[in-house]
């Protein structure tokens, strides 16, 4: 079974939702997770296109649910930002990415540090999107 996000991007061009929600709770399965009901909700809205704001606690999986937005964009060759108030946590996701993506896909900007800014996921400071 694939480790991470990038081995689970399609190489055969399907890049139809069902099929990318499929192959991205295959890999919630396989690394021994149990999506909470808030997760799962949002992360099928996702995969029917649906806009979602996730207001849930710290800790209570809103980076997955956001890991599943990422795996989508970059699997329908779209762009995905994740923004954070504080560098820290910018700089923190990017290398969290990193791992599941590919440095290949993952960009960062915090106005202190720009790297690979066109790649399909930017991790950004929301100052740089103003």
């Amino acid at each position: 079974m694939a480790t991470t996000l990038y081995d689970l991007l399609p190489r055969d061009g399907s890049s139809g939702n069902d099929a990318l929600l499929g192959r991205f709770l295959d890999y919630v399965t396989a690394c021994g997770l149990e999506l909470y009901p808030t997760q799962e909700s949002a992360i099928l809205e996702l995969f029917e296109e649906k806009n979602v704001i996730l207001n849930t606690p710290t800790g209570s999986g809103k980076s997955l649910v956001a890991a599943a937005l990422h795996f989508k964009a970059v699997a329908q060759g779209k762009r995905s930002i994740y923004t954070c108030p504080i560098k820290a946590l910018v700089n923190e996701k990017f290398l969290a990415l990193c791992r599941e993506f590919g440095p290949d896909n993952v960009g960062l900007s915090t106005g202190d540090a720009t790297v690979n800014r066109d790649a399909p996921i930017l991790c950004c400071t929301a100052e740089i999107l103003a």
